[in-house]
């Protein structure tokens, strides 16, 4: 039970800080702070009870058809990834009560901040890949939101607009390898696809599923090509530049790396993908992040560069270096959210971050100074701190490698070079901020001064967490890394020290080798920065994104200018015409014309409604002018179909179609008492031409395909399944609405839940629209001088009981008889829609005092908890359960769950109906007389 609490906690904590109060700053604090801390004191509990290999897994079946499940697993791996997410989040939190002004929305932070943590959790914890894609992605969502969150400036909403557009795609990219695995595999959750790594190999999609999974680990992790997004995203606050930058968003691509690892290790697409990608992004970002003017913006490059290294271990594929990646994993997190939060409080206390204008900052601010430096250096790599181990490791196994050839030289030499731009631009940012001798200069706070004492306080904890690390590697990160190592190498571990010394060895002189060119570049840099503008171009794919996304623009442009002719009926005929040609040209492929089924002979009765019916299609559009006319004519139509159904044994869809008839030629009367006396344009010859042949053809083609349909016995397929189990497994007799409410639920469902969004839709367009009513109908005939004719009134409010009396009789027999909420939902619309009509909006809100949209939204809350109960006893969303009951004097009844879904339905459709009516129904002149009153 615990394990899935782990996920639900930081939504359920960004629940109750949406619920406080807008300004309520301390309280969002203590929300935020108090789950992120039993959220961590969670994770650990759950951990000492398991063994170092140990795996504590939860599901719940949630769509199974297509393999989708509510599946976490918590395993070495995915507790030290949540382990990050949870303690660096707590911190975050903390720092962030004293980061931004009173002016900002600090609880508008948090609660993104907990959506997100959720998001990670989610990720790091998912055992099926559906549930981890869609976590992936609400990671992307709320990162746009948090790289956003001061939608003023302009490169606030530039760099979350280059987020979102590539790790999006990267999304997409990653949804699309799970697709691949579960198709190669047969199935979503992790447990199945990790035992077929061999299977996955050999499979022909084994290219592609690599390709796209390394395509949206790349995007995420800020790799090359894609790494030009991340510095754009420092227009964050600099607590989501620590959580998400160092330790969290960026960390979801080395986790997806890590937990792939053992289908895709051993091979030469991952090994030579990896490696290079790895390679040019750990020398590109270390060389730009030396050449940054602003603080975040070098801490930016050199999280791009430490990321390359990571995802350069793994591609050098082989044992120990994917445990190395792993501790660098960690160390990187541990000593980079320190820095961004140093950075931070730099531009806190200075109102700066550009280091030409910060200096001599250790006089003023000695204890922030002391952080910076100590965290710094582990990012440089020097010993006792925990960054020079795992690049001790990762030197000796940049020797260890052998895929170049005569060439493997090359990758210790860059790794060398690499390392020795770490120092630089660590030294850069110790020596630039805090000891470059001169008063710093142009301050907008002036003089600086030490941050408040709790806004120090992670970065102590952090910066004694690198010390602690390098010191007493094995006893504070031993057992985790080794459990975390084992998971990813599919439980294999190769043989590995984790010491502070390991004596004079190779690895070691090439750290001395690196301290010293780092050094020398870094009292040589005014001559580098000098000549890098005509040494490197910024690494800016950031110029070519832009330039991308113009072109696309001007092409979207084009294609405006061609079908956006701001006609009705030109966006009509492309649509028929598309699903004419589509559908049409498949149907002409099969060749076939007619089945082998004996034709019914047509009586008499249904012939003359078929007649009738093509007469009055063709009577509308012939007086299409004389809108009364035609909406009669129309409505004739309906209730003919109406009437075919009841003939053709479909009472439900009969009972539907009428109701449906209804309620639209009641909108339909509202619609044309509001539209204007105008001369109705008649079209030229060419175009009525068009509209005829699409006409015809669409017809053909229905017709066509329904004969081929009706002529042939029809194939094996899910009816006799829904005819046998409708009574046994929902307790009721009328399948049809078995069918609605039980077996195909989620389908209703989401189809209500989109009628309601397209009425706030219809709300919103309305919303303060004031309606003038023309003088004359339509061909100029005067309106009645009486709006509400005393006898409609009259009848509509008899009417109102006795149909509210009938919708609620459909309501309770529809699971046995032709009924059910959709239907009752339409009957008890008329009801209100005559009232309105009869007595028009003001008269009959002031009686029936319903709030529609709260109707609608209770509708669908009412309808999502009857599917949310069945998971508390263990079966899939929206699963039925009935009963019966024996009461005195009226005898056994049948209870079922499917009654309060259908409920819901009603209340949605009702809401939903009623609002629309509401706003369309007012009068110009019934507000100004009420204005007047």
């Amino acid at each position: 039970m615990a394990l899935e609490w782990l996920v639900v906690l930081p939504f359920v904590g960004a629940a109750l800080v949406a619920l406080a109060a807008r300004h309520a700053r301390a309280l969002a604090t203590w929300i935020a702070f108090a789950t992120a801390l039993f959220g961590l004191g969670l994770l650990l509990s759950e951990r000492v009870g398991m063994p170092t290999y140990g795996v504590m897994q939860w599901r719940r079946e949630w769509v199974p058809e297509i393999g989708l499940a509510l599946s976490l697993r918590l395993d070495g791996l995915s507790f030290m990834f949540a382990l990050l997410v949870l303690a660096i989040g707590l911190l975050v939190f903390i720092y962030a009560r004293y980061y931004l002004a009173g002016s900002d929305t600090l609880p508008r932070l948090y609660l993104l901040l907990l959506l997100f943590m959720g998001a990670m959790l989610g990720v790091v914890l998912s055992n099926n890949l559906l549930l981890l894609v869609i976590f992936w992605e609400l990671t992307s969502l709320v990162s746009f939101l948090l790289i956003g969150f001061w939608p003023a400036r302009p490169d606030a909403r530039r760099g979350a607009r280059m987020a979102l557009t590539i790790t999006g795609a990267g999304g997409l990219a990653l949804l699309a390898a799970v697709l691949l695995l579960g198709h190669v595999c047969g199935s979503f959750e992790l447990n199945d696809v990790l035992a077929q790594t061999g299977k996955i190999q050999h499979d022909p999609l084994f290219p592609a599923i690599l390709l796209l999974t390394l395509f949206a680990a790349f995007t995420k992790s800020a790799q090359f090509p894609f790494q030009f997004w991340l510095p754009h995203a420092m227009s964050a606050p600099t607590p989501v530049s620590a959580y998400l930058h160092s330790a969290t968003m960026v960390k979801a691509g080395i986790f997806l790396l890590a937990r792939l690892y053992p289908v895709f290790e051993g091979t030469s697409w991952w090994a030579y993908s990896a490696t290079l990608a790895g390679l040019v992004t750990l020398v590109g970002g270390a060389s730009m992040a030396l050449f940054q003017r602003d603080i975040k913006g070098l801490l930016a490059y050199s999280t791009i560069s430490h990321l390359g290294l990571i995802v350069l271990l793994f591609g050098l594929d082989t044992q120990l270096s994917t445990v190395a990646a792993l501790f660098h994993t960690v160390n990187h997190a541990v000593f980079k959210a320190s820095l961004f939060m140093a950075a931070g409080i730099i531009d806190h206390e200075t109102g700066t971050r550009d280091l030409g204008r910060l200096r001599g900052l250790a006089k003023y601010m000695p204890h922030t100074a002391v952080l910076a430096g100590v965290a710094s250096l582990a990012m440089a790599g020097v010993p006792l701190l925990n960054g020079f181990l795992s690049k001790e490791m990762f030197f000796g196994e940049t020797l260890a490698q052998g895929m170049f050839g005569p060439f493997n030289w090359a990758i210790p030499v860059i790794a060398i070079a690499a390392a020795a731009l770490s120092v630089a631009y660590s030294l850069r940012f110790v020596w630039g901020v805090f000891f470059d001798g001169a008063a710093p200069r142009d301050l907008p706070h002036y003089p600086p001064h030490e941050p408040p004492r709790f806004m120090k306080l992670p970065v102590e904890i952090l910066v004694v967490v690198c010390l602690l690390i390098g010191l007493f590697p094995q006893r504070t990160i031993g057992k985790m890394l080794e459990s975390a190592a084992w998971f990813t190498l599919g439980g294999k571990l190769p043989d590995y020290s984790l010491t502070l010394w390991h004596g004079v060895n190779t690895p070691f002189v090439m750290s001395v080798v690196s301290f010293a060119a780092g050094a020398l570049l870094f009292v040589l840099r005014r001559d580098a920065f000098r000549h890098h503008r005509s040494l490197l171009s910024d690494m800016n794919a950031s110029e070519g994104f832009d330039r991308l996304v113009q072109r696309l623009e001007k092409a979207a442009a084009v294609v405006v200018r061609v079908f956006e002719t701001r006609s009705l009926p030109d966006y009509l005929a492309w649509m028929i015409a598309a699903m004419i040609v589509v559908p049409g040209t498949a149907f002409v492929a099969l060749g076939a014309w007619g089945g082998d089924f004996v034709r019914l002979p047509i009586d008499t009765i249904t012939l003359c409604g078929l007649v009738l019916m093509a007469l009055l299609a063709v009577g509308v559009v012939m007086v299409r002018t004389h809108t009364l006319y035609a909406l009669v004519m129309l409505s004739t139509c309906g209730l003919l179909v109406t009437l075919a159904f009841a003939r053709f044994s479909a009472p439900d869809l009969a009972l539907t179609q009428v109701s449906v008839e209804v309620v639209t030629v009641l909108l339909l009367v509202l619609a044309i008492y509001f539209l204007p006396n105008l001369q109705t344009a008649i079209e030229p010859i060419p175009t009525r031409m068009r509209n005829g042949a699409l006409a015809l053809a669409g017809g053909a083609l229905l017709g066509s395909v329904a004969y081929q349909v009706m002529t042939r016995p029809p194939a094996q397929g899910i009816a006799p399944y829904f005819l046998a189990n409708a009574l046994p497994g929902s307790g009721g007799h009328n399948v049809v609405n078995v069918i609605l409410v039980d077996f195909r639920g989620f389908d209703t469902m989401v189809e209500v839940s989109v009628l309601v969004v397209a009425g706030l839709a219809v709300k919103a367009l309305l919303r303060g629209l004031r309606l003038k009513a023309s003088d004359t109908g339509p061909g100029g005939l005067p309106w009645s001088s009486q709006s509400h004719p005393l006898l409609l009134a009259i009848l509509a409010r008899l009417m109102l009981p006795l149909t509210a009396l009938v919708a609620v009789f459909v309501f309770l027999r529809g699971h046995n008889l032709p009924g059910g909420g959709f239907i009752a939902s339409l009957i008890l619309s008329i009801a209100l829609l005559l009232q309105y009509v009869a007595s028009g909006v003001l008269w009959t809100e002031s009686r029936i005092r319903i709030n529609y949209r709260a109707l609608a939204g209770l509708g669908i809350l009412v309808a999502a908890a009857t599917g949310l109960g069945s998971l508390a006893f263990g079966h899939p969303f929206l699963t039925s359960a009935f009963g019966h009951l024996h009461l005195p004097l009226i005898g056994e009844i049948e209870l079922s769950t499917a009654m309060l879904f259908d409920l819901g339905v009603l209340g949605a459709v009702v809401g939903t109906t009623l609002t629309i009516v509401s706003h369309l129904g007012v009068r110009d002149k019934d507000l100004q007389s009420v204005e007047k009153s």
